[in-house]
């Protein structure tokens, strides 16, 4: 064997070579019902950890990247979490035309990416700056449940390997409710469809970390219930995890923490002594214009005392210092005094405003403003066919006929920021708005339309995404959607001060920013549809959450109220520019005579009538037009083609198309034609028949018979004495 080469062939077929002489580690425990196994030393020699995660068929493979050292003048945690989806994992390929590989990662993908990403980045040391990546790849999916908490518990397993100070471990479980009322976790696709709830729940051994959901108008008492069931679930593999790191004796890293250091921030909170608290306890914006004033006031002392140039290479520190004093000032009214940084209560609602119908030509429209927060909305309707297809890993030609889309530029921020494509933080925004509504939306029988949602934010001062989500119900209610009923939605708060914790209604950015947690609740005043938490401290209990829960429907109400005094109920006539869609229902085996050789029919159809036409499989045709009389003539020219011969009908002015010695054939409807035999021409006696008819002539007829071979019997004798009579 020569040197530097490893030899293969005493190896069997199962085994794989560690290029570091490391035998592979695995441990192994049952998890809600199915064996969780991690696996290390077999991949990814060259990671700073790696880690393969089985979990029934499903494989997913986390690996993990620690730079050596913290990045010079970098003022966040640069932690980058991503999740891959494989189309090979199951068994596909993609269903576009024209891209077969993986490239830019799907909404779905992203969604998952975020779901991971919480619960872990606040595990880690504030003030750590050494560059941090994960990543989550699927490589076999078992179909029978959703990968992506496995992929939570590669990801957290690979951080804990890194001897990193993470401070996990995390594991997360997706929760359903079945029709008895039960909880359940790893429902597979179908079941999740069917359940009152879709529940994501991460958390460590001691506390919830993150929860995402949707549900169907569920209690709070179902919610909280929920997150008891995940939070007992998950412990397994917390504890998994933990055995993997003690097994393999992980090395703990050295680092150092970016502060601001002790002397700049001792001398700005000297600086700002008596000129915060009180002073600053107003309504936005004229509080933030205020701390505008106080920050470059601050900056312009210091720059004259340090001198231009040497400031300059700490503004950012003293900037940092700034900020860390204002959030400490912001906590410290809320814990001693109850009062929050614009002076309200802890439950009080910033005041609100909104209107409807304000963009003319827009199907629906509505401004949903809540203290500095704005978000406008504008609805979309158009047929069925506008659906979009969804082509991920996990589905395949699905679709989505709903869909809401979230955009904030930076100009809602004050800032100068270039426009792009929607970032990680937009589309979540946005699902969660989409999440909120689909509960309440109608079936598609009884509103066959797409319809497409757009909050475009106006201004940012905390809750974008609960703004979002009424002013996309109001604009919904505006475009005459029948809505089971309306959504209103509401952000809260949490601050922690030792055994104690106050929750905060409807919390803006100053809160959100010094807070402990950001919890979003949408809901009807029948249960909840959509939640989203998230925590900056290492967890909390069932308890606390169930409080939020509990003072988020007050909130919640309030909102409705306000918004229903703008627009009590959906309107009952849509917008003028609106399409309207009209359905029909054909036998099946009808529908290649309406679309025709080539496509030819359908294409002549709406190419005169000026209509959309979507046909289904099951014979159901819609058809789509603003114009209510080209809706009607495609209609009759569809049922002409597609219309059986019913006896003792009459059928007026239909063509003769061929006259025999016998009688003549008479075209009823397309494709259809019937003989009227010369003794049912007249009531008189008639010799020829050609001397009644001839090719082409238009004559009333009434079928009086279908033989047992199809063959149609007319009469025009009967015809007219019927018509006569009449």
């Amino acid at each position: 064997m020569k040197k530097g080469r490893l030899d293969l062939s005493q190896t069997k077929n199962n085994d794989t070579i560690n290029p570091f002489g490391k035998d592979v580690i695995k441990v192994e425990t049952e998890f809600c019902g199915r064996p969780l196994s991690l696996e290390l030393n077999r991949v990814g020699f060259r990671t700073s950890a790696s880690v393969l995660v089985r979990y029934g068929d499903t494989v997913v493979l986390g690996t993990a990247m620690v730079s050596s050292g913290s990045i010079k003048g970098m003022d966040y945690f640069p932690l980058s979490i991503d999740y891959e989806e494989k189309f090979y994992a199951a068994g596909k390929i993609s269903g576009s035309r024209f891209i077969k590989r993986e490239g830019r990662p799907s909404d779905e993908a992203i969604l998952i990416g975020r779901l991971i990403d919480r619960p872990i980045r606040p595990l880690w040391p504030k003030g750590y700056r050494q560059e941090v990546q994960g990543v989550a790849s699927v490589l076999s999916m078992d179909p029978s449940f959703r990968p992506d908490m496995i992929a939570m518990i590669a990801m957290s397993t690979a951080f804990m390997l890194t001897g990193a100070p993470f401070e996990g471990p995390v594991a997360g479980v997706r929760v359903g409710m079945t029709e008895d009322g039960k909880y359940q976790a790893f429902m597979s696709a179908e079941e999740l469809n069917q359940s009152k709830l879709d529940l994501v729940v991460a958390g460590t051994k001691d506390a919830i970390m993150m929860v995402e959901a949707g549900a169907r108008e569920a209690s709070e008492d179902e919610i909280a219930g929920a997150l008891e069931f995940a939070q007992a679930a998950i412990q397994p593999a917390v504890a998994l995890q933990q055995q993997l790191v003690e097994k393999v004796g992980v090395v703990k890293q050295e680092y150092e923490l970016v502060k601001p250091d002790d002397a700049i921030q001792k001398a700005v909170d000297v600086w700002l002594e008596n000129k915060l608290g009180a002073n600053l306890r107003t309504a936005y914006p004229e509080r933030n214009d205020l701390i505008a004033n106080l920050r470059r006031a601050m900056h312009d002392d210091f720059v004259e005392k340090i001198g231009e140039d040497e400031y300059d290479t700490l503004r950012n520190e003293y900037d940092e210092a700034f900020q860390m004093a204002l959030h400490k000032d912001v906590r410290k009214g809320i814990v001693e005094d109850n009062v929050r940084p614009d002076g309200r209560q802890l439950t009080e609602i910033r005041p609100l405003s909104s209107e409807v119908g304000f963009l003319p030509r827009a199907h629906g429209s509505s401004l949903f403003t809540r203290g500095v927060t704005q978000g406008m909305n504008i609805v979309t309707l158009a047929p069925l066919s506008y659906s979009q297809l969804v082509d991920t890993m996990e589905q395949n030609d699905g679709v989505r006929r709903y869909m809401h889309h979230y955009n904030a530029p930076g100009y809602t921020v004050g800032e100068v920021r270039r426009l792009g494509s929607p970032g990680r933080r937009e589309i979540g925004h946005g699902y969660l708005a989409e999440r909120a509504l689909i509960p309440v939306l109608p079936d598609e029988a009884e509103f066959p339309y797409t319809i497409r949602s757009v909050t475009e934010i106006m201004s940012q001062n905390g809750s974008t995404s609960m703004a979002a989500t009424c002013s996309s119900c109001l604009a919904l209610m505006d475009a005459g959607v029948p809505l089971k009923r309306p959504v209103s939605g509401i952000a809260m708060g949490l601050m922690v001060d030792g055994d104690k914790h106050y929750v905060l209604s409807d919390i803006a950015d100053a809160e959100d920013f010094a807070g402990d947690m950001d919890f979003k609740v949408t809901g009807t005043t029948e249960g909840i549809t959509a939640l989203q938490m998230d925590m900056k401290v290492h967890g909390l209990p069932v308890s606390v959450l169930r409080e939020a829960l509990t003072q988020a429907k007050d909130g919640r109400a309030e909102i409705l109220e306000h918004m229903l005094k703008t627009l009590a109920e959906p309107r009952a006539e849509m917008s003028p520019y609106a399409p309207r869609v009209e359905a029909i229902q054909i036998n099946p085996d009808k529908i290649r005579e309406v679309i025709g050789k080539g496509g030819e029919t359908i294409q002549k159809i709406t190419g005169e009538t000026g209509t959309e036409i979507d046909i289904k499989d099951d014979g159901t045709i819609m058809i789509a037009s603003p114009d209510k009389a080209k809706i009607d003539a495609a209609i009759q020219w569809i049922q002409s083609i597609t219309a059986e011969p019913e006896i003792g009908k009459i059928y007026k002015d239909v063509p003769v198309v061929s006259v025999l010695d016998f009688g003549a054939f008479v075209q009823i409807m397309p494709g259809k034609d019937g003989l009227v035999h010369v003794s049912e021409m007249k009531e008189e006696r008639v010799e020829k028949p050609s001397d009644v008819v001839k090719e082409g002539d238009k004559v009333n007829v009434k079928l009086v018979a279908i033989d047992d071979r199809g063959r149609l019997q007319l009469s025009m004798k009967a015809a007219e004495r019927e018509l006569n009579k009449d």
